[in-house]
């Protein structure tokens, strides 16, 4: 075979076999083929898109691409949760203690903030000693002992996605839901989950701006996981503003922990809640959904969800005092609110400028390489739908640095301020099943 021949079949809106798949993924692993012509493949799949067979085989060209984990050993259902990434989404962080409080393995492997969205792995770093390097060896101990893991992967895992993601970064190829489902199951799948639950964001503030981009994307990752014998559901959730009230990496820590106590905002606690129903019933410790809400409400308000978090806290390295006191989490040295200029009714919100107004102030990143301040980022005292005085704070910033105009700035003009009470959108759009 030729890569020449690859990218013109696909360039005349050619399907590509599972051989043909197969062979460009070994060969670009292996460095034979350059990446110029990898790239000008992925330009013809942007824009000419690929066939459900052919998006399900790429995927799984990626995945053996690299080391796949076999937890067959470990005794239950493992059932792992994905979101697609959105501004102040912390789900995660109280969704694997609550659910493995309740018996079901999870092990999750999770990625880094980049860009307006923030990373699971950058928000439980800023837990004083807390280590997601784990070797696949107490990576799985972990999950057996406690149930539940959230690490990094390795460089093994899915090498050929890490390549091309970093291609299509800088290609202009990157919203392509092929591409995007191939990236995220071949991630996902090489965990050795049994079950998927994903969380696939819409709005202003994720990558998915419209329903029918989410739902696409949605729709491709339930049919790879069926294709991989992997049982799955996809719920479509709101990102038209920020989850919660706060974005950034130890704020959103201690919120979590607010949602381990059965306290803090009402839409975190219900897509906590929602998330895990479905893995408690995708992990057969529930015969319905309403039976598995009330089962994780019960294990919020009993506290062995919080109990669990510390023990994954420790288990991991870092420091289970944080959950008594987070105020032991990193802490910026200073807050400079965000005031209205007029009053009404909070009517929008530019969800992904404030996304951005945190990696500014030092919370995220824009390259890779780039350092964090895990002390810094946003505290909402206003979101959508709420009365507005002028002179209230909007937000207030933590950060490290006063000379901060320009955010100030940025974040005033993220909040449209109306007369009108906008139309009040659900938390969860849509379910997707197979």
């Amino acid at each position: 075979m030729r890569m020449v021949d690859l990218i013109t079949k696909k360039r005349d809106h050619g399907e590509l076999t599972d051989d043909e798949l197969t062979w460009m993924i070994q060969q670009y692993t292996a460095e034979k083929i350059p990446d110029y012509q990898m790239s000008a493949f992925l330009m013809a799949v942007y824009f000419n898109g690929m066939s459900a067979a052919e998006r399900d085989h790429f995927a799984f060209a990626m995945l053996h691409s690299g080391d796949v984990l076999d937890l067959s050993d470990i005794p239950g259902i493992k059932v792992d949760k994905h979101s697609t990434g959105g501004v102040g989404d912390k789900i995660s962080i109280p969704l694997a203690p609550l659910v493995a409080s309740l018996g079901v393995p999870v092990p999750m492997i999770s990625g880094r903030g980049l860009g307006h969205t923030g990373g699971t792995l950058d928000k439980l770093e800023s837990i004083p000693g807390f280590n997601v390097n784990e070797t696949e060896a107490q990576f799985k101990c972990q999950v057996q002992t406690l149930h539940q893991a959230i690490v990094s992967a390795s460089r093994d895992v899915a090498p050929a996605d890490r390549r091309i993601y970093a291609l299509r970064d800088v290609t202009g190829t990157v919203e392509s839901i092929p591409l995007i489902a191939g990236s995220i199951m071949s991630k996902k799948l090489a965990s050795g989950t049994d079950a998927l639950v994903f969380d696939v964001k819409v709005g202003n503030g994720a990558f998915m701006k419209t329903s029918e981009d989410a739902r696409a994307l949605a729709k491709a990752l339930v049919s790879i996981s069926q294709s991989a014998g992997v049982k799955s559901v996809a719920l479509l959730t709101d990102m038209n503003q920020p989850l919660g009230i706060t974005i950034g990496n130890s704020l959103e820590i201690a919120e979590s922990i607010a949602i381990l106590k059965n306290r803090g905002p009402r839409d975190v606690h219900d897509l906590t809640v929602a998330l895990a129903a479905q893995m408690l019933v995708l992990g057969k410790k529930a015969p319905s959904l309403e039976i598995a809400t009330g089962l994780a409400e019960d294990a919020l308000r009993d506290g062995r969800a919080l109990n669990a978090f510390k023990q994954l806290i420790q288990a991991q390295g870092g420091d289970p005092a944080v959950v008594d006191d987070p105020r032991k989490l990193p802490q910026a040295a200073y807050r400079i609110p965000v005031k209205a200029e007029q009053s009404g009714i909070v009517t929008a919100i530019d969800t992904n400028a404030l996304g951005v107004a945190a990696m500014q102030l030092g919370g995220g990143r824009a390259q890779k390489g780039d350092k964090l301040d895990l002390a810094v980022g946003l505290v909402l005292h206003k979101k959508l739908g709420t009365p507005v005085t002028k002179g209230d704070t909007l937000v207030m910033l933590h950060t490290n640095d006063q000379h901060v105009d320009a955010i100030v700035e940025l974040v005033r003009q993220a909040y449209h301020i109306g007369t009108t009470a906008p139309k009040k959108l659900p938390l969860i759009h849509e379910v997707i099943r197979p």
